[in-house]
């Protein structure tokens, strides 16, 4: 797998991937969480093509939004512990600001 260079040399942020990566076991629990997410936006979808009630319709907006929320912050957890952890023990300093401003991202 080629890795595409920016015009400072870098590996651009669309190539990157985990130095350690994810086991069988929690690939197959975040799949589940997606699985659910889009199955909660298939209802939003239903329900906005039936014209239902708008209040339950952002009830389920409020919903999703939810359960993303819930997503990423596994996925910072994993991201702190694995990726952010092994940059640091690496000497890679930087790293730190990149999990900063990926909190922000998330709120």
């Amino acid at each position: 797998m080629s890795e595409e260079k920016t015009a400072a040399g870098d590996v651009c942020a669309c190539c990157r991937y985990k130095s350690t990566p994810r086991d069988e076991g929690e690939q197959k629990k975040l799949q589940n969480r997606i699985n659910r997410i889009i199955g909660q936006l298939k209802g939003v979808r239903g329900m906005i093509e039936e014209d239902r009630y708008c209040g339950d319709i952002l009830m389920q907006i409020g919903a999703v939004e939810s359960a993303l929320q819930s997503l990423g912050y596994v996925i910072l957890e994993e991201h702190m512990m694995s990726c952010v952890a092994e940059g640091v023990k690496r000497g890679d300093t930087e790293i730190l600001a990149e999990a900063v401003e990926l909190m922000k991202k998330l709120k």
